[in-house]
């Protein structure tokens, strides 16, 4: 039996809707990280690191949201990674770059607004976060100027990846509707019935 650690609302949410799209079954192991759960020894053996995500399957463990994603991918169905190596270079291409260099401003601005009280937020932070995002969406959205997907034809990780970081605008409230492309991509893909099961799992 898989077991993801985490809860579909944090960074594991990209593995709950991997998990969804691979159609394997799985138990979801929240973490309480307000009774330092995390920090626990018996977490500490799954995660020495004491974040989530973490993953399962039998006797074999795995952390690291987009490890844990290309794990799932080749194990239970490959073609999300790719139907040769050049498409599974694009995959991992896409994926490095989201989690690396568009995930870094977008999440500089989330934990200031979120996480930071307000006397003590650095709007100087969020400026310069905020100066970044345009040429980082902007090469999304070049690279579906003449393909549906960002590695080819068919949905792959590539997407959900990138999608799972950039939907980090809306909880920013970063107005993406001047990035056509970017609209059209993220309306196709929340069509599938794997992204529908996943958001269903945040409203829980």
């Amino acid at each position: 039996m898989i077991k993801i650690y985490g809860s579909p609302k944090s960074s594991s949410g990209r593995c709950f809707w991997t998990l969804e799209e691979v159609g394997q079954t799985y138990e979801a192991k929240p973490i309480n990280f307000k009774e330092k759960e995390h920090k626990s020894k018996a977490y500490l053996k799954i995660n020495p690191n004491g974040k989530v995500p973490s993953l399962t399957d039998g006797d074999y463990t795995i952390w690291e949201s987009m490890a844990i994603n290309m794990y799932l991918a080749e194990a239970y169905k490959p073609e999300l990674i790719g139907e040769d190596a050049k498409e599974r270079g694009h995959v991992y291409q896409w994926s490095i770059w989201a989690i690396t260099d568009l995930q870094t401003p977008l999440i500089d601005i989330f934990i200031q607004l979120v996480f930071v009280p307000d006397e003590k937020k650095s709007m100087e932070t969020i400026e310069k976060a905020q100066a970044k995002i345009p040429a980082l969406l902007n090469t999304v959205e070049r690279a579906l100027d003449n393909s549906k997907y960002l590695a080819g034809e068919k949905f792959t990780l590539a997407d959900l990846n990138t999608l799972s970081v950039i939907s980090v605008c809306d909880l920013i409230k970063y107005d993406l509707s001047s990035y056509k492309n970017i609209i059209s991509w993220k309306s196709v893909i929340s069509e599938r019935p794997a992204f529908k099961k996943y958001m269903q799992l945040c409203e829980q």
